[in-house]
Protein backbone atom coordinates (compact mmCIF):
# COMPACT_ATOMS: atom_id res chain seq x y z
CA UNK A 1 0.00 0.00 0.00
CA UNK A 2 2.62 2.40 0.50
CA UNK A 3 4.27 1.61 -2.22
CA UNK A 4 1.08 2.36 -4.39
CA UNK A 5 0.84 5.90 -2.25
CA UNK A 6 4.73 6.91 -3.15
CA UNK A 7 3.48 5.91 -7.06
CA UNK A 8 0.59 8.79 -6.73
CA UNK A 9 0.94 12.37 -7.86
CA UNK A 10 0.90 15.37 -5.28
CA UNK A 11 -1.45 17.02 -7.39
CA UNK A 12 -4.08 14.23 -8.14
CA UNK A 13 -4.03 13.69 -3.92
CA UNK A 14 -4.53 16.93 -3.68
CA UNK A 15 -7.98 17.41 -5.78
CA UNK A 16 -8.85 14.45 -3.87
CA UNK A 17 -8.45 16.34 -0.52
CA UNK A 18 -10.15 19.33 -2.25
CA UNK A 19 -13.64 16.62 -3.23
CA UNK A 20 -13.27 15.29 0.72
CA UNK A 21 -12.12 11.61 -0.79
CA UNK A 22 -8.85 9.36 -1.08
CA UNK A 23 -7.47 8.12 -4.34
CA UNK A 24 -7.48 3.90 -4.27
CA UNK A 25 -5.22 2.14 -5.96
CA UNK A 26 -3.91 5.20 -8.10
CA UNK A 27 -7.39 5.92 -9.18
CA UNK A 28 -9.34 9.51 -7.64
CA UNK A 29 -13.24 8.45 -8.23
CA UNK A 30 -15.39 11.97 -8.51
CA UNK A 31 -18.02 11.92 -5.91
CA UNK A 32 -21.43 12.39 -7.27
CA UNK A 33 -22.42 15.52 -5.17
CA UNK A 34 -19.20 17.10 -7.26
CA UNK A 35 -19.90 15.41 -10.92
CA UNK A 36 -18.82 12.56 -12.66
CA UNK A 37 -15.75 10.56 -14.08
CA UNK A 38 -12.61 9.45 -12.46
CA UNK A 39 -8.55 10.80 -12.64
CA UNK A 40 -5.84 7.88 -13.02
CA UNK A 41 -2.81 8.57 -12.15
CA UNK A 42 1.04 7.56 -12.04
CA UNK A 43 4.17 8.55 -11.08
CA UNK A 44 6.71 6.29 -12.70
CA UNK A 45 9.97 7.34 -11.50
CA UNK A 46 11.17 10.79 -11.04
CA UNK A 47 11.56 11.16 -14.84
CA UNK A 48 7.82 10.58 -16.11
CA UNK A 49 4.58 10.06 -14.55
CA UNK A 50 1.20 10.26 -16.22
CA UNK A 51 -2.30 11.56 -15.73
CA UNK A 52 -5.60 10.34 -17.00
CA UNK A 53 -8.67 12.64 -16.67
CA UNK A 54 -12.04 12.00 -17.69
CA UNK A 55 -14.40 13.38 -15.41
CA UNK A 56 -17.41 16.45 -15.15
CA UNK A 57 -17.44 19.00 -12.96
CA UNK A 58 -20.61 20.52 -11.62
CA UNK A 59 -18.15 24.16 -11.23
CA UNK A 60 -14.89 24.89 -11.91
CA UNK A 61 -12.29 24.74 -9.17
CA UNK A 62 -8.98 25.66 -8.52
CA UNK A 63 -5.98 23.76 -6.49
CA UNK A 64 -2.34 24.69 -5.90
CA UNK A 65 0.11 23.17 -7.56
CA UNK A 66 2.01 20.98 -5.31
CA UNK A 67 4.79 20.02 -8.08
CA UNK A 68 5.14 23.20 -9.07
CA UNK A 69 9.09 23.21 -8.09
CA UNK A 70 9.55 19.62 -9.19
CA UNK A 71 8.46 19.68 -12.64
CA UNK A 72 9.65 23.66 -13.99
CA UNK A 73 11.97 21.83 -16.20
CA UNK A 74 9.15 18.81 -17.61
CA UNK A 75 8.06 18.44 -21.20
CA UNK A 76 4.25 17.64 -21.10
CA UNK A 77 2.74 15.95 -24.01
CA UNK A 78 -1.38 16.45 -23.85
CA UNK A 79 -3.33 14.30 -25.12
CA UNK A 80 -7.32 15.46 -26.26
CA UNK A 81 -10.28 14.08 -28.06
CA UNK A 82 -8.95 10.83 -27.59
CA UNK A 83 -11.05 8.85 -25.66
CA UNK A 84 -12.91 6.32 -27.42
CA UNK A 85 -17.15 6.65 -27.55
CA UNK A 86 -17.89 4.24 -24.77
CA UNK A 87 -15.18 5.81 -22.54
CA UNK A 88 -15.96 9.78 -23.12
CA UNK A 89 -18.68 10.85 -21.02
CA UNK A 90 -22.08 12.02 -22.53
CA UNK A 91 -21.41 14.99 -23.53
CA UNK A 92 -21.62 17.48 -26.77
CA UNK A 93 -18.60 16.58 -28.50
CA UNK A 94 -18.06 19.70 -31.13
CA UNK A 95 -18.15 17.64 -34.86
CA UNK A 96 -14.83 20.11 -35.63
CA UNK A 97 -12.91 17.95 -32.65
CA UNK A 98 -9.84 15.58 -33.76
CA UNK A 99 -7.73 13.10 -32.06
CA UNK A 100 -4.74 15.37 -31.20
CA UNK A 101 -1.68 16.17 -28.70
CA UNK A 102 -0.22 19.48 -27.43
CA UNK A 103 3.38 19.03 -27.02
CA UNK A 104 4.72 21.90 -24.71
CA UNK A 105 7.32 23.61 -22.85
CA UNK A 106 7.02 23.76 -19.02
CA UNK A 107 7.39 27.70 -19.23
CA UNK A 108 4.53 28.31 -20.93
CA UNK A 109 2.82 27.01 -17.75
CA UNK A 110 4.46 28.37 -14.33
CA UNK A 111 1.24 29.12 -12.47
CA UNK A 112 1.14 28.14 -8.65
CA UNK A 113 -2.40 27.16 -9.22
CA UNK A 114 -4.17 24.97 -11.30
CA UNK A 115 -7.97 25.42 -12.74
CA UNK A 116 -10.01 22.10 -12.42
CA UNK A 117 -12.25 22.78 -15.17
CA UNK A 118 -15.73 20.91 -15.70
CA UNK A 119 -15.49 19.12 -18.20
CA UNK A 120 -11.97 17.49 -18.86
CA UNK A 121 -11.13 14.32 -21.17
CA UNK A 122 -7.16 14.32 -21.48
CA UNK A 123 -4.24 11.89 -20.89
CA UNK A 124 -0.98 14.16 -19.79
CA UNK A 125 2.32 12.88 -20.16
CA UNK A 126 5.12 14.35 -18.30
CA UNK A 127 8.74 13.94 -18.86
CA UNK A 128 11.74 15.28 -18.21
CA UNK A 129 13.95 17.15 -20.50
CA UNK A 130 17.23 15.88 -19.61
CA UNK A 131 16.23 12.35 -19.25
CA UNK A 132 14.78 12.60 -22.83
CA UNK A 133 18.24 14.75 -23.88
CA UNK A 134 19.83 11.85 -22.88
CA UNK A 135 18.28 8.92 -24.45
CA UNK A 136 19.63 9.78 -28.15
CA UNK A 137 21.94 11.81 -30.08
CA UNK A 138 20.60 14.38 -31.82
CA UNK A 139 22.15 15.34 -35.62
CA UNK A 140 22.62 19.35 -36.06
CA UNK A 141 19.74 19.61 -38.46
CA UNK A 142 16.94 18.45 -35.67
CA UNK A 143 16.18 22.25 -35.01
CA UNK A 144 12.85 21.40 -33.98
CA UNK A 145 14.00 18.85 -31.21
CA UNK A 146 16.91 20.39 -30.39
CA UNK A 147 15.02 23.35 -29.15
CA UNK A 148 12.09 21.54 -27.75
CA UNK A 149 14.67 19.26 -25.62
CA UNK A 150 16.78 21.97 -24.53
CA UNK A 151 13.32 23.48 -22.95
CA UNK A 152 15.05 27.13 -22.65
CA UNK A 153 11.92 28.98 -24.27
CA UNK A 154 8.44 28.78 -24.61
CA UNK A 155 7.25 26.14 -27.01
CA UNK A 156 3.93 24.92 -28.24
CA UNK A 157 3.31 21.99 -31.21
CA UNK A 158 0.57 20.55 -31.86
CA UNK A 159 0.13 16.85 -33.55
CA UNK A 160 -2.96 15.50 -35.07
CA UNK A 161 -3.29 11.67 -33.86
CA UNK A 162 -2.63 8.97 -36.65
CA UNK A 163 -4.04 5.54 -36.22
CA UNK A 164 -0.89 3.79 -35.16
CA UNK A 165 -1.12 6.43 -31.99
CA UNK A 166 -4.63 5.91 -31.11
CA UNK A 167 -3.64 2.44 -30.76
CA UNK A 168 -1.79 2.98 -27.68
CA UNK A 169 -3.66 5.56 -26.48
CA UNK A 170 -7.02 2.65 -26.53
CA UNK A 171 -4.37 0.15 -24.98
CA UNK A 172 -3.85 2.61 -22.15
CA UNK A 173 -7.29 3.45 -21.83
CA UNK A 174 -8.46 0.04 -21.77
CA UNK A 175 -5.91 -1.41 -19.27
CA UNK A 176 -6.47 -4.54 -17.75
CA UNK A 177 -2.93 -5.75 -16.88
CA UNK A 178 -2.35 -7.33 -13.55
CA UNK A 179 -1.76 -4.99 -10.73
CA UNK A 180 1.90 -6.19 -10.24
CA UNK A 181 2.52 -5.24 -14.10
CA UNK A 182 0.54 -2.22 -13.68
CA UNK A 183 2.97 0.75 -13.26
CA UNK A 184 5.63 -1.19 -16.12
CA UNK A 185 2.84 -1.65 -18.83
CA UNK A 186 1.66 2.05 -18.49
CA UNK A 187 5.64 3.33 -18.52
CA UNK A 188 6.31 1.48 -21.65
CA UNK A 189 3.03 2.99 -23.38
CA UNK A 190 3.99 6.34 -22.46
CA UNK A 191 7.23 6.09 -23.56
CA UNK A 192 6.21 4.64 -27.06
CA UNK A 193 3.58 7.57 -27.25
CA UNK A 194 6.75 10.37 -26.63
CA UNK A 195 9.03 8.37 -28.83
CA UNK A 196 6.29 8.02 -31.71
CA UNK A 197 5.95 11.75 -31.25
CA UNK A 198 9.47 12.70 -31.12
CA UNK A 199 9.97 11.12 -34.41
CA UNK A 200 6.96 13.06 -36.21
CA UNK A 201 8.02 16.19 -34.86
CA UNK A 202 11.69 15.44 -36.22
CA UNK A 203 10.20 15.53 -39.62
CA UNK A 204 8.99 18.85 -39.56
CA UNK A 205 11.56 21.25 -41.70
CA UNK A 206 11.69 23.96 -39.44
CA UNK A 207 14.29 26.34 -39.92
CA UNK A 208 13.77 28.86 -37.32
CA UNK A 209 12.01 28.42 -33.87
CA UNK A 210 9.76 31.05 -32.73
CA UNK A 211 9.95 31.94 -29.14
CA UNK A 212 5.87 32.26 -28.10
CA UNK A 213 4.00 33.76 -25.25
CA UNK A 214 0.62 33.13 -23.96
CA UNK A 215 -0.86 36.24 -26.12
CA UNK A 216 0.34 34.68 -29.42
CA UNK A 217 -1.03 31.19 -28.95
CA UNK A 218 -4.58 32.92 -28.20
CA UNK A 219 -4.45 34.24 -31.49
CA UNK A 220 -3.15 31.65 -32.97
CA UNK A 221 -5.74 29.31 -31.98
CA UNK A 222 -8.33 31.73 -32.62
CA UNK A 223 -7.41 31.97 -36.22
CA UNK A 224 -7.80 28.06 -35.93
CA UNK A 225 -11.24 28.22 -34.98
CA UNK A 226 -12.51 31.05 -37.23
CA UNK A 227 -10.75 29.47 -39.89
CA UNK A 228 -12.70 25.93 -39.76
CA UNK A 229 -16.10 27.66 -38.56
CA UNK A 230 -16.13 28.49 -42.33
CA UNK A 231 -15.35 25.25 -44.45
CA UNK A 232 -16.94 26.97 -47.31
CA UNK A 233 -14.64 29.28 -47.30
CA UNK A 234 -11.04 29.29 -48.10
CA UNK A 235 -8.90 31.09 -45.68
CA UNK A 236 -7.49 34.53 -46.23
CA UNK A 237 -4.27 35.69 -44.59
CA UNK A 238 -4.89 39.31 -44.78
CA UNK A 239 -8.28 39.06 -43.17
CA UNK A 240 -6.95 36.38 -40.69
CA UNK A 241 -4.11 38.49 -39.81
CA UNK A 242 -5.93 41.60 -38.77
CA UNK A 243 -8.68 39.74 -36.69
CA UNK A 244 -5.35 38.23 -34.60
CA UNK A 245 -3.37 41.49 -34.74
CA UNK A 246 -0.64 40.38 -36.23
CA UNK A 247 1.18 40.69 -39.69
CA UNK A 248 0.48 38.19 -42.66
CA UNK A 249 4.39 37.01 -42.27
CA UNK A 250 4.12 36.64 -38.35
CA UNK A 251 0.88 34.64 -38.58
CA UNK A 252 1.92 32.51 -40.89
CA UNK A 253 5.49 31.86 -39.41
CA UNK A 254 3.83 30.95 -36.19
CA UNK A 255 0.65 28.86 -37.36
CA UNK A 256 3.30 26.41 -39.49
CA UNK A 257 5.13 26.01 -36.03
CA UNK A 258 2.62 25.18 -33.87
CA UNK A 259 0.76 22.85 -36.18
CA UNK A 260 3.39 22.18 -39.01
CA UNK A 261 1.34 22.79 -41.62
CA UNK A 262 0.59 26.05 -43.73
CA UNK A 263 -2.61 27.63 -43.02
CA UNK A 264 -4.18 26.77 -46.35
CA UNK A 265 -3.30 23.15 -46.14
CA UNK A 266 -4.44 22.58 -42.74
CA UNK A 267 -7.83 24.15 -43.55
CA UNK A 268 -7.92 22.07 -46.82
CA UNK A 269 -7.56 18.78 -44.43
CA UNK A 270 -9.93 19.87 -42.13
CA UNK A 271 -12.48 20.35 -45.34
CA UNK A 272 -11.81 16.81 -46.43
CA UNK A 273 -12.47 15.34 -42.64
CA UNK A 274 -15.97 17.33 -42.98
CA UNK A 275 -16.53 15.99 -46.15
CA UNK A 276 -15.82 12.49 -45.31
CA UNK A 277 -17.87 12.91 -42.40
CA UNK A 278 -20.67 13.71 -44.25
CA UNK A 279 -20.53 11.47 -47.37
CA UNK A 280 -19.80 8.43 -44.44
CA UNK A 281 -23.57 9.83 -42.77
CA UNK A 282 -25.36 9.65 -46.21
CA UNK A 283 -27.85 12.18 -45.48
CA UNK A 284 -26.14 14.48 -48.29
CA UNK A 285 -25.14 13.26 -52.00
CA UNK A 286 -21.68 14.06 -53.50
CA UNK A 287 -22.97 17.09 -55.43
CA UNK A 288 -24.48 18.53 -52.02
CA UNK A 289 -21.46 17.99 -49.67
CA UNK A 290 -19.27 19.78 -52.49
CA UNK A 291 -20.97 22.22 -52.80
CA UNK A 292 -21.78 22.60 -49.21
CA UNK A 293 -18.15 23.32 -48.57
CA UNK A 294 -17.47 25.62 -50.88
CA UNK A 295 -16.14 24.01 -54.44
CA UNK A 296 -17.79 25.59 -57.50
CA UNK A 297 -16.72 22.77 -59.51
CA UNK A 298 -17.25 19.03 -58.69
CA UNK A 299 -13.96 18.05 -60.98
CA UNK A 300 -12.28 19.78 -58.44
CA UNK A 301 -14.14 18.94 -55.25
CA UNK A 302 -12.78 15.34 -56.27
CA UNK A 303 -9.39 15.78 -57.40
CA UNK A 304 -8.74 17.57 -54.02
CA UNK A 305 -10.29 14.45 -51.54
CA UNK A 306 -8.76 12.18 -53.72
CA UNK A 307 -5.49 13.78 -52.31
CA UNK A 308 -6.38 13.83 -49.40
CA UNK A 309 -8.77 10.59 -48.74
CA UNK A 310 -6.87 7.95 -51.27
CA UNK A 311 -10.38 7.48 -52.81
CA UNK A 312 -12.81 9.35 -54.87
CA UNK A 313 -15.78 10.82 -53.20
CA UNK A 314 -18.62 8.95 -55.35
CA UNK A 315 -16.86 5.57 -54.31
CA UNK A 316 -16.36 6.70 -50.74
CA UNK A 317 -20.09 7.18 -50.38
CA UNK A 318 -20.56 3.98 -52.13
CA UNK A 319 -18.84 2.29 -49.56
CA UNK A 320 -20.51 3.69 -46.55
CA UNK A 321 -24.03 3.27 -47.75
CA UNK A 322 -25.86 2.03 -45.03
CA UNK A 323 -28.16 -1.13 -46.13
CA UNK A 324 -31.62 -1.12 -44.64
CA UNK A 325 -32.37 -4.55 -43.48
CA UNK A 326 -35.27 -6.00 -45.61
CA UNK A 327 -38.92 -6.46 -44.22
CA UNK A 328 -40.03 -9.42 -42.99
Amino acid sequence: MNSIKHTEPKVLKSFAQLLGTKMNNWKLEIPEKFGKGYCWGYVFNEHIRMLIFNYKLHENMVIENPDINETARVILFKFQNIFPDTESLPEDIPSMTTPSVLIATRSLNTDITIPVHTNTATINIEVDAGYLRGLFELPDQSHLLQNLLENTQPLLFEQMIFPSLQKIVDEIVSDSSNQIFKLFFLRLKAEELVCRLLMELEKRDMKQIYTLNANDIERIYQVKKQMLESLDKPPLIKELALAASMSPTKLKNLFKQIFGNSIFSYYQEFRMKEASRLLKEGALSVSEVGYKLGFSNLSHFSKVFFSHIGIKPKQYSKMHVIKTPPKI
